[in-house]
């Protein structure tokens, strides 16, 4: 959640997300939107929010079987609604102070005869000072969801491929063993549940090391991809996507993590 600024519901499922959205409304508008993300991988599954929970946030919550509810803090009346709720009565809410700057970290593995240390991925990027690579340059909004696109992805299991418009997650594929599957499965996802992706935005937490993955981005719709380079075959892929008409840019970063 401190990734954004602006009212933001990231739904998680297995340690990834299922669903993020922001909102210049009000976060009851954010969780409908990050709902409709994936409303199959919500059930059971954790929610995160930036803003304190109040009443009409929490009626749009009792319905739906929730492990946790994440927050800054929850308003008496937003709990006397989350513990009347059938659904929730083993539900888990936990106040978070969302208040500080993100600090460093590491990542602990455990392996044979010792553990694998791992800095924490908080590197920023400004996507305005990427470069880009292809003819045609982003417009403002593929700029915004190229951004919120990125922003999300760090956060997914490699491989990741997260759609993305400027303020909702529209198809997110995690953890495949090739960057085409991490893309056909972020496309059957948003199909699913009727979310469209013509002229959306995609973000691919490592370099695209074929053009089959961004045919396949492209065919979906997408209009736009951000991603880190550095491919042997960067020549190929910046051609596909000239061939689309895709505005693409390298961040030279990527969030590949094992």
């Amino acid at each position: 959640m401190l990734e954004f600024s602006e009212i933001a519901t990231v739904a998680i499922k297995h340690n990834n997300p299922c669903g993020v959205a922001l909102s210049n409304k009000s976060l009851a508008d954010s969780f409908r939107k990050a709902k409709a993300c994936d409303p199959v991988s919500i059930f059971g599954g954790v929610i995160a929010f930036n803003r304190p929970v109040d009443e009409e946030t929490a009626k749009e919550l009792k319905d739906i079987f929730l492990e946790i509810v994440i927050a800054p803090s929850f308003t008496p009346e937003a709990k006397a609604v989350l513990s009347s709720a059938k659904r929730l009565l083993n539900i888990r809410l936990l106040e978070l102070d969302m208040s500080q700057p993100q600090g460093g970290g590491y990542d602990l593995r455990r392996v044979r005869g010792g553990m694998l240390i791992q800095d924490w991925d908080t590197g920023k990027i400004d996507v305005r000072a990427c470069k880009v690579v292809t003819e045609r340059k982003p417009t403002e909004e593929e700029y915004q969801a190229l951004d919120f696109a990125w922003r999300v992805c760090r956060h997914v299991k490699s491989n990741t491929i997260v759609f993305a418009a400027p303020d909702q997650v529209l198809g997110v594929g995690a953890g495949q063993m090739s960057r085409i599957d991490s893309t056909k499965i972020a496309v059957m996802r948003a199909a699913t549940h009727g979310l469209d992706l013509k002229g959306s935005a995609v973000a691919s937490d490592a370099f695209y090391p074929f053009r089959d993955g961004l045919d396949e981005a492209a065919n979906a719709g997408a209009k736009s991809i951000i991603q880190p380079g550095g491919s042997i075959k960067d020549d190929e892929v910046i051609a596909a996507a000239n061939e689309h008409g895709i505005a693409m840019i390298f961040t030279g970063m990527r969030h590949f993590r094992h």
